[in-house]
């Protein structure tokens, strides 16, 4: 199989602080990877290093065959969800998904209603995300994330915030999206989430990474 994520040696410090040591990994086009570990293990600062979000203090991150940081900023096809997602806070949610697609002209109005639709969310609401419960804002988040059809999710703890309900949704979702053929890489707390999802599972630990299930 094709790798469409591959590590080669990547270390990242911040000051003396060794956060990630060197590691290989590689990711399987049209697969779901896991990553496990406690606060604090790596596994948000790998998931930075691999969107270009953090430059790399030494390795070599390629995504699709280009290296981040030198022959492209940032994956050129990503939907990611690292930390909390941002947005304008005074205007609802459909209008900050459309304020992201006027951007960058991929996505007509109708596209925008599908994607709310499929995360659960009101296409017709007017509220404003400052007003939306934490669980809401996650359901945005992942709209965005998935919205342009990416080839490859990031998602660091894409459940954060969902209820039961919206748990379950949201795997079928991700599961829709792994028989489209995308590759994901996640990070999640909850076991069920990782064993229902993903292929193969990676722990992180004061980062060093192992793989613990396949």
């Amino acid at each position: 199989m094709e790798n469409y994520i591959e590590l080669s040696q990547v270390r990242k410090c911040f000051g003396d602080e060794e956060v990630l040591k060197p590691l290989d990994f590689q990711v399987e086009r049209g697969k779901v990877y896991g990553i496990v570990g406690n606060n604090g293990s790596g596994k948000t600062v790998l998931m930075k290093c691999i969107c270009g979000f953090l430059p790399t203090t030494g390795g070599i991150v390629k995504v699709n065959k280009k290296v981040i940081g030198k022959e492209v900023d940032f994956p050129e096809s990503l939907g990611v969800i690292i930390e909390t997602p941002g947005f304008l806070a005074n205007l609802g949610g459909r209008r900050n998904l459309e304020i992201l697609a006027d951007l960058r002209g991929k996505l007509k109005r109708r596209d925008i209603t599908a994607v709310l639709l499929r995360v659960g969310l009101d296409p017709a609401l007017k509220k404003p995300v400052a007003k939306y419960s934490l669980g809401m804002r996650q359901r945005l988040g992942i709209a965005q994330a998935i919205m342009e059809d990416p080839e490859l999710l990031i998602l660091d703890e894409p459940f954060n915030g969902l209820d039961k309900h919206g748990v379950a949704q949201i795997r079928e979702l991700l599961l829709d999206e792994k028989k489209k053929g995308k590759t994901i890489l996640l990070a999640s707390h909850n076991s069920e989430d990782i064993h229902i999802l993903c292929d193969r599972v990676f722990e992180m630990d004061a980062g060093v990474m192992r793989e613990v299930h396949t």
